[in-house]
């Protein structure tokens, strides 16, 4: 019999905690060595990681958020498989963050069955967030999902690509997997970005349309910040500006291929790396936190 104000009452027998946490996980950094390198800063370490984690999660969350919405089925399954690639190197770098840094994690109450990682996704403000803003900017028409995918998975593959040789072997190990995951996104989005340039004129015209919005976020992408750079001069991180000129290049090759000019330098929207962020971020994460903050206790 359904509860008056709520519908899961009657499921649960009155434990609606069920609904939150489960029990059962496993510590994904389990038999890997967390160890700081020598001479690194576990506090930069793990403000590094949260970064490249929290870019990964919030992607993954405006990804997902296309599920049932794309204009294929085959699309829309492509999709939802590239959202779970990007929640999986977040869970890894989240993880990575609590183990070099503690201090990173979120207070809960205590015996609160959350593991860090979930703690660290769930239960930070925006404003402890350090992701790239063009990962938040709200979901457009799909031409829109193409070409922020394009230009994210261009600058991540690059990214991934230098980190396997880092000092430290948890970003070492999960950059060896990602790169291969990053690959196949980078490819998909780039041959929907050609296919959109050369279809018809309304495809164009949305490509275009989407193109002149989300350039203005790029920049960032490929843009040194202190603590990057601080990391990658210790060989544990990379120096975004290191590979900026082989993300033009590719950007460039596939511009030609579509048909489409370059667009002009102008205003860089950055900052996410310090914790500004656009409004769309806070309402992204009021829907992706509620159920965790509603049962910070919950198991299930």
């Amino acid at each position: 019999m359904m509860h008056e104000d709520s519908v899961y009452e009657g499921l649960l027998g009155g434990d609606s905690s069920q609904w939150a946490f489960g029990t059962d996980f496993e510590d994904p950094l389990a038999g890997v060595d967390t160890s700081v390198p020598p001479g690194v800063d576990p506090a930069e370490l793990a403000r590094y990681c949260l970064a490249l984690g929290d870019d990964a999660l919030v992607m993954s969350q405006r990804l997902a958020e296309w599920c049932s919405r794309a204009p294929e089925l085959e699309d829309d399954v492509a999709l939802a498989n590239l959202a779970l690639d990007l929640l999986g190197q977040a869970r890894l770098l989240l993880a990575r963050a609590a183990a070099a840094s503690p201090s990173v994690v979120p207070a809960l109450p205590a015996g609160s069955p959350v593991p860090p990682e979930d703690a660290l996704a769930f239960f930070r403000e925006a404003e402890a967030f350090r992701n790239v803003r063009l990962a938040e900017v709200p979901n457009g028409d799909f031409a829109h999902v193409i070409v922020r995918l394009l230009l994210f998975s261009v600058a991540r593959y690059e990214l991934l690509a230098r980190l396997r040789v880092s000092r430290d072997q948890v970003l070492a190990a999960v950059a060896a997997r990602g790169v291969k995951e990053v690959s196949y996104q980078r490819d998909w989005a780039g041959r929907w970005f050609v296919t959109l340039g050369r279809g018809t004129a309304e495809s164009r015209r949305r490509l275009l349309a989407a193109l002149s919005e989300l350039w203005p976020f790029q920049g960032e992408l490929v843009s040194s910040h202190p603590l990057e750079a601080s990391l990658a001069a210790a060989g544990v991180g990379v120096d975004p500006a290191s590979f900026a000129q082989a993300v033009n290049t590719v950007l460039d090759e596939v511009f030609a291929a579509a048909g489409v000019e370059r667009p002009a330098g102008g205003v860089v929207w950055a900052g996410g790396r310090d914790g500004l962020h656009t409004e769309a971020l806070s309402r992204m994460l009021a829907e992706m936190q509620v159920v965790a903050r509603a049962h910070p206790m919950g198991r299930w």
